[in-house]
């Protein structure tokens, strides 16, 4: 059966990006890694050429610095190594424990990054003879190449041969950060205008759907930017580039933590809820019912 490759780059340069951006030296990077100078500025070039522009460094005489580019990156990336060093760390410590059930997840990439991720050492802590496998698409259920205990998608659904639960329901709204509202405060809708719509290209009418239900369909932003995920628009918006139309159940940490504002809470879209769906088969495992039980319980904290 064939899986589609992942579109990964090196992880060599990965690793390299993060130590110099981490440290701002090549040569302290290099010492880090037990390389030399050179072969860091060449991973590094490598890294650069596989993106294609932007940059990822400014250089001076003596240090580096990330551009917004590379900081970009960084953000992703130094998470994501962390959760490699844990998986490692953690197959380590089970390689002699025949107990440890396997479960294997699917869920949306957004989802995933921006919801499950943040909690799963939660589920962890609180099951550790449960190893939790995690892999994202967007694809829909019926068009995944393989067969997962659980996946995680919009609903409600019927799929043959699946059995579903609810997790967590959803609406869309405008966020922004608060350094964006101290700059250009959001009393009415109509000061939109002086703001930078962000947009998700998979959503195109997102914007204009929301200014209908505000009563100003005929609004026009000072500016759009559009991006082809929903956490770069999130990403966007945490760091002050404009106002996203937010997914209320990805940005509820955001908005606890105050990183981002709903300036007109009052108006909203529906958006379809968060559903675990798993094979009819799986329907009495113990283990695949222990997790979704805590996905659940998860989704009426963030409510």
């Amino acid at each position: 059966m064939f899986v589609p490759r992942r579109s990964l780059p090196p992880l060599n340069a990965v690793r390299a990006l993060e130590a110099a951006a981490r440290l701002g030296s090549f040569k302290e990077a290099a010492a880090e890694l037990s390389v030399t100078h050179g072969a860091i500025s060449q991973q590094i070039r490598l890294l650069e050429e596989w993106l294609g522009p932007p940059a990822l460094f400014r250089r001076s005489v003596r240090r580096v610095v990330l551009t917004p580019a590379g900081a970009a990156l960084l953000a992703e990336f130094g998470p994501a190594l962390d959760r490699i060093s844990a998986a490692v760390l953690q197959h380590r410590a089970r390689r002699d424990d025949a107990s440890v059930a396997v479960l294997r997840v699917n869920a949306l990439a957004t989802f995933s990054l921006r919801w499950l991720l943040p909690r799963m050492s939660r589920f962890r802590a609180e099951h550790p003879d449960i190893e939790v496998r995690l892999s994202t698409s967007n694809d829909p259920l019926d068009a995944l190449p393989e067969t997962f205990d659980v996946v995680i998608r919009g609903g409600p659904d019927s799929f043959h041969g699946y059995s579903s639960r609810f997790l967590l329901a959803e609406r869309r709204l405008p966020v922004c950060s608060p350094s964006l509202l101290a700059h250009a405060p959001l009393s009415d809708v109509v000061d939109l205008s002086k703001h930078t719509q962000l947009h998700v290209t998979s959503m195109p009418r997102l914007w204009r759907d929301w200014l209908t239900e505000a009563g100003h369909s005929a609004l026009e932003p000072a500016a759009s930017l559009t991006f082809d995920h929903f956490y770069l628009t999130i990403q966007a918006a945490l760091d002050g580039l404009g106002v996203a139309m937010g997914p209320t159940a990805l940005i509820a940490d955001d908005l606890a933590a105050g990183r981002l504002m709903t300036p007109f809470p009052k108006v909203s879209l529906p958006a379809r809820s968060y559903f675990a769906y798993f094979p009819d088969a799986r329907r009495n495992d113990p283990h695949c019912a222990v997790f979704c039980d805590w996905l659940e319980a998860q989704g009426r904290a963030t409510d």
